[in-house]
């Protein structure tokens, strides 16, 4: 129970962060809500008020000249609620008129029609808008005021009164409302955030303790997906990720076994042919001869079994800073060509090389020559009985040049085809000795072409043989900028 506990109030926990966040983003738009409903209400309702005051009056003076003119006054004053009148220049009332009051003549209280021409000419519109005190009304008066000019005649004044009444009762009202409100929106909130955060945060727990396992070795985890999209994603990338470690896990276990038989045997041999030159060969010369040539050859494959091993170390190391030049890269193939010609003089071999288009590439020619031998001794390696291998150098695309590397050897099984260019994988099992390598000539070729911004291609079928070919940029379709860092 403590370690629940613990777990869930952490405050480092994606649970404690979105439940936080939750309440945060609720108490934000509840104080709002009380800002604008309780505090700030009496002063929202009186500029509402004034505003609609103004519309009102402004709407009239704009009417004046319309003959329905009083028809629209008592239209307003009715619909509206609020007293309007009409006043000369002396403030006797105009409009409206009662049948007594044409014998009253009633006027506007002096100081009151004195106030309002005081603010009328104060104004730059001819109209005025201000609140009032009156002794006899307990709450202010809103009062407009505007001068309703004639062409004929003294000016008439449109005066509109209402009385801006208190709306205790309203907020009272609101209040209670939002006392419940708060108290079910914060209820409501804690129960969605812990919903919530939990939901969110359940599968990317079940993936961390999923990921413990695998940490520890365990390869057979699968990642749970259907949450939501970014868990989905996740859950692809990590079992790919698994996939890959597990495919390097066997990769490995073959690279100790190949280099366990690649070791063993050359050491077997050594020390067997020693032994037989120390015991009974060591003074016939011939048989002598014969044995010591056995322990360097056996010698030189473990040299070159040894260099293999560091070659992509070394490659890679090298690969940093790339002195990029323009070359012609078939011409690179003739003299790579010429480290060969041991096995067309001696092992029959025929090595037929084409050109078709522009050659001219951007690269570092020593790394590409070293790509470019890996590639044509692989295929020397794994030819058969028909010792023909072609080599074509072609411009495609108007962008890239092409090497391609065609023998007519065993082939590569379908499901390898993706897996050739991999350190130290080597595809089957049961390669005649001194022909199949420690397995990473081809990953130094993939290292390479991918540093010079080309690509790896590889087309096989079992019995026919394979066509790997290397793409890499044409110079005019890259810049030259000297060692690239």
């Amino acid at each position: 129970m403590i370690r629940v506990y613990k777990s869930t109030f952490d405050k480092k926990t994606l649970n404690f962060k979105l439940w936080t966040y939750f309440i945060g983003l609720v108490s934000i738009i509840l104080i709002t809500l009380w800002l604008l409903q309780i505090v700030f209400i009496n002063s929202f309702y009186e500029n509402m008020k004034m505003r609609e005051i103004k519309k009102v009056g402004d709407q009239l003076v704009d009417q004046y000249s319309s003959e329905s003119f009083e028809d629209i006054l008592i239209e307003k004053a009715l619909s509206e609620g609020i007293s309007i009148n009409i006043l000369d220049d002396t403030g006797r009332l105009v409009f409206p008129l009662e049948f007594f009051d044409i014998i009253r003549q009633p006027r506007l209280e002096t100081n009151t029609f004195s106030e309002l021409l005081t603010n009328l000419y104060k104004s730059n519109d001819n109209t005025t808008l201000y609140t009032r005190a009156d002794d006899r009304i307990e709450f202010p008066i809103l009062t407009y005021g505007a001068i309703l000019e004639n062409e004929q005649g003294s000016n008439y004044f449109l005066y509109i009164n209402t009385v801006l009444e208190p709306i205790d009762s309203t907020v009272n009202v609101i209040q209670n409302q939002l006392i419940i409100i708060s108290i079910l929106a914060f209820l409501l909130a804690i129960g969605l955030s812990v919903i919530i955060s939990r939901k969110l945060s359940k599968p990317i727990v079940q993936i961390t303790d999923q990921a413990k396992n695998l940490m520890i070795g365990n390869y057979d985890v699968d990642f749970e997906k259907g949450y939501y999209r970014e868990i989905d994603n996740l859950a692809d990338t990590l079992n790919q990720t698994t996939r890959e470690l597990q495919r390097t896990r066997e990769l490995r276990q073959d690279l100790m076994a190949n280099m366990t038989h690649d070791l063993k045997t050359p050491l077997t041999l050594i020390k067997s042919y020693g032994e037989m030159i120390r015991d009974i060969s060591g003074d016939d010369k011939i048989k002598r001869d014969y044995h010591l040539g056995i322990i360097i050859d056996e010698t030189d494959r473990l040299t070159n079994f040894v260099d293999d091993m560091l070659d992509l170390s070394k490659v890679q190391s090298g690969l940093k800073s790339l002195d990029m030049k323009e070359f012609d890269i078939y011409k690179c193939v003739e003299k790579v060509l010429k480290r060969f010609n041991y096995f067309v003089e001696k092992e029959n071999f025929e090595i037929r090389l084409n050109k078709k288009g522009d050659t001219m590439v951007i690269g570092d020619e020593p790394k590409v020559e070293q790509a470019l031998y890996n590639i044509i001794i692989n295929a020397i390696n794994y030819s058969l009985e028909e010792k023909i291998v072609r080599i074509n150098v072609e411009e495609i695309e108007d962008k890239w040049v092409s090497v391609s590397v065609i023998d007519k050897g065993e082939g590569i099984p379908e499901e390898e085809l993706n897996l050739i260019w991999d350190r130290y994988y080597r595809g089957g099992k049961d390669h005649t000795r001194g022909k199949a390598g420690s397995g990473i000539g081809l990953a130094i070729v993939k290292t390479i072409v991918n540093a010079h911004g080309g690509r790896c291609f590889v087309e096989s079928s079992i019995g026919k043989g394979s066509t790997f070919i290397l793409q890499f940029i044409k110079s005019n379709n890259k810049k030259i900028d000297g060692d690239r860092t």
